[in-house]
């Protein structure tokens, strides 16, 4: 992976449709609307824009690298990375050469964000038992950095049929072509990415953030021991901007509250409330919903716990108005990442 700035912004969706909000959006739309999204990010000079698989109804985009290449066609800059490919249900061969294909078009700014999936219809929607849910994931990963490697792959594994001395292309124009680690709070996978020297990216939606401060330690004292450099470290968090901070909250919370209570329901945890929901947005929460100067301050914060390289928000959007995300696409790309970057600059020369 190639040098990086001193700090890179972005955003990261999945495309989220709220039909609970009786709104017409289709899913043709939901598409359209997110390489709009990336084509103004890039415009506004933001460093990452990333799309997530899913296989479900409420989030349409289930093939991340197809999302990205429209945006390749409309961005220039920005780096075009999935949040997350699901690798425990794919083929590591076909996700390389997706996001190999989508590097030559994209003039060599593509990415994959490889996770083991904190949804798991992909599992039986592709035939696989959740019982090896991370022996999948370990071998997978294997086999994807063996095909990155080298042009030329012989390698066998317990999930998948082996590959004898075959050829796999087309090959990236980045080479290495950057493949980061995905975690929602797991030791175990902090200490893997690091030991195989891989960039982490740390999903943060519920607590205290500063309590997740060990796994960025985990994550550096495993790829120093292994003999790497220090890899770049992603915190990843839902937010959203408006000028002030209770119009980003007003226009945030409709959507957020029903697909997190959507969620919630399936997986057995108590509805959020508004309350629970506003003290996320104080400094020591977890999202980043309010103004500019709001966001500034937060980033900043965490980035004096973690020290992190990248910071990628998530747009609750749901059905939320397009033309407020475009706003608050603005507002991170023109207001917030000057700021940010100016001040950690500062700090990087004085280390």
């Amino acid at each position: 992976m190639g040098a990086m700035p001193p700090f890179e912004l972005g955003l990261y969706t999945f495309g989220d449709i709220t039909p609970e909000l009786g709104g017409s959006i289709t899913p043709q739309q939901r598409l359209r609307d997110v390489v709009d999204e990336a084509r103004l990010a890039d415009e506004v000079g933001l460093d990452v824009f990333a799309v997530g698989e899913h296989h479900r109804e409420d989030f349409p985009i289930s093939v991340p690298a197809v999302v990205l290449a429209a945006i390749a066609e409309r961005t220039a800059h920005i780096r075009l990375s999935s949040a997350v490919n699901v690798l425990s249900s794919d083929d590591p061969v076909r996700v390389f050469q997706q996001f190999a294909t989508l590097d030559l078009l994209s003039d060599g700014r593509a990415e994959i964000m490889a996770g083991r999936g904190s949804f798991t219809e992909s599992f039986p929607l592709f035939g696989y038992d959740l019982h090896d849910y991370d022996s999948l994931f370990a071998e997978k990963l294997e086999l994807l950095l063996a095909v990155r490697a080298s042009e030329r792959v012989t390698w066998s594994g317990e999930h998948r049929p082996p590959i004898d001395d075959r050829g796999v292309y087309p090959r990236p124009i980045q080479d290495p072509l950057p493949v980061w680690v995905a975690i929602g709070g797991t030791p175990q996978s902090a200490v893997r990415a690091g030991v195989l020297g891989l960039p982490l990216a740390l999903a943060i939606i519920g607590g205290q953030p500063a309590r997740f401060a060990p796994l960025a330690e985990l994550h550096r004292r495993a790829a120093a021991q292994a003999g790497h450099v220090r890899p770049p470290f992603s915190i990843n968090a839902h937010g959203f901007l408006a000028d002030d901070s209770q119009a980003a909250s007003d226009a945030a919370w409709p959507a957020a509250q029903l697909l997190m209570n959507r969620i919630g329901r399936e997986r057995g945890f108590a509805p959020v409330t508004r309350d629970a929901y506003e003290a996320g947005h104080e400094l020591h929460g977890h999202t980043f919903t309010g103004s500019p100067a709001q966001v500034i301050e937060k980033i900043l914060y965490q980035h004096e716990i973690f020290g992190h390289d990248r910071f990628l928000m998530q747009f609750i959007v749901g059905s939320l108005e397009h033309a407020k995300v475009m706003r608050a696409i603005e507002l991170l790309g023109t207001e917030v990442a000057p700021v940010v970057r100016a001040e950690i600059g500062k700090r990087s020369s004085r280390e």
